[in-house]
């Protein structure tokens, strides 16, 4: 191995990353961390351990959930594919190294004076915290680059739901990075520093930190709660559920047509950010409260149950009870894997705190995920009395990343595969 295969990049080929890019031997170095587990991080549930990077799903979905998330989506500026080809292999590249927990590049220091350090540094002496790192793609993307015939129909654009108040610039994106890890420092420098990456290529068009997640993916784990004090998601497709996943998340060859080849062992994801109107539900009665979710505050038991997992008697709750309506044995057993967090973002102007649920969910087919149970929920649930969705975006989340030469969007951009 040479000297620049341990070291990733050299800085004087890439400085300010505006060079042929990065090589994606010499950023190797990172991807034998751990052993491929075929992107679930199952093996490395520890807080200090480096969650895979390689595999055949993208880590971050059915990896166990981290404590802290910051969400980005990005506007692609460059009309230049085979430049933004190579943005993406660069992103592979810096993202196998700081997932190992190394820095990016020659690093935050030792290098040319006159030039920026390869990495901002604010990770330094951290932990890899079990960063997980995962690319999206939303609808906007194939309307350049010449990919208009390979948009998979399973990449649908969500209607208008009641109640919807979307906010246009925390609403879309060309593409996402999901950045999980348990520790938040972690995770705002592997944005920023794909930000940085890829800067005069892409833009940060919005973004959401996260943290106090609200679903799990550990079997057997404690379901966190939400701002609202409720275990939500009780239920939620765990990690370690292969023919779950296999039925409800990952993308099969045998789904849609050719154009949406490229996604197998892919999945959807939409994004929604929820504002919860705290100081209303605060002052709602325990009994109201309990009857909106149909669940004790206390336990987190279903309307007539003791524990927490004890299936639901949905017919004991209120019709318009989130539970019953949300439930697959409601919606023709349509399951989505939550992967939520919760926010809370200063004040509204108004004396309130901007708070509430920034939700992710990942599906097969947004036709027969997320659209038809929003549009449920929407029209029926009690809930809708305290929340309001004011963000919304919808991503087509490529398979994994294989193997050392491997780089994320690979199978989509088959020109240069």
């Amino acid at each position: 191995m040479t000297e620049n295969e341990r070291s990733g990049p050299s800085r004087r080929a890439l400085i300010g990353w505006g060079g042929a890019g990065l090589a994606l031997g010499a950023a190797a170095a990172g991807g034998g961390v751990a052993l491929s587990d075929g992107g679930l991080g199952l093996a490395s549930a520890a807080p200090d351990h480096a969650v895979p990077f390689h595999g055949t799903h993208q880590a971050g979905i059915a990896t166990p959930v981290q404590d802290r998330l910051h969400f980005a989506a990005f506007d692609v500026k460059t009309e230049d594919r085979a430049e933004f080809v190579q943005l993406l292999k660069d992103w592979t590249a810096a993202a196998r190294l700081m997932t190992a927990g190394k820095p990016v590049g020659e690093g935050a220091y030792g290098g040319l004076a006159e030039a920026p350090p390869d990495d901002t540094g604010e990770a330094l002496g951290l932990s890899p915290s079990r960063l997980t790192l995962t690319v999206g793609f939303g609808p906007s993307l194939f309307e350049r680059f010449g990919l208009a015939d390979r948009r998979p129909a399973g990449l649908a654009d969500l209607p208008k739901f009641p109640g919807d108040n979307l906010d246009a610039a925390r609403t879309g994106g060309d593409l996402c990075v999901q950045a999980c890890a348990d520790d938040p420092q972690v995770a705002v420098h592997a944005i920023r520093n794909l930000a940085r990456v890829g800067f005069g290529k892409v833009a940060v068009r919005w973004s959401q930190l996260g943290f106090g997640k609200t679903s799990s993916t550990t079997p057997d784990a404690q379901t966190p709660r939400n701002l609202m004090g409720f275990k939500d998601g009780t239920r939620n497709i765990a990690g370690t559920e292969t023919a779950r996943l296999d039925k409800h998340v990952w993308v099969s060859a045998s789904d849609g047509d050719a154009k949406s080849a490229w996604m197998t062992g892919g999945s959807y994801l939409v994004a929604r950010r929820i504002r919860m109107n705290i100081e209303t539900w605060d002052r709602a009665s325990l009994q109201e409260q309990e009857d909106v979710f149909g669940r004790d505050k206390g336990e987190g038991a279903p309307v007539g149950k003791a524990k927490e997992h004890d299936a639901p008697f949905l017919k004991a709750m209120k019709p318009d009870a989130h539970v019953r309506l949300a439930h697959p044995d409601s919606n023709g057993g349509i399951t989505i894997l939550r992967r939520g967090y919760s926010f809370t973002d200063g004040t509204d102007g108004l004396g309130r705190l901007d708070a509430g649920l920034f939700f992710l969910a990942y599906q097969r087919d947004v036709r027969e995920g997320f659209i038809p149970l929003q549009r449920r929920l929407s029209a029926h649930d009690a809930l809708n009395e305290y929340i309001q969705h004011v963000g919304s975006a919808v991503f087509a989340v490529p398979p994994g990343v294989r193997d050392p030469h491997d780089w994320w969007g690979r199978t989509l951009f088959s020109k240069e595969a």
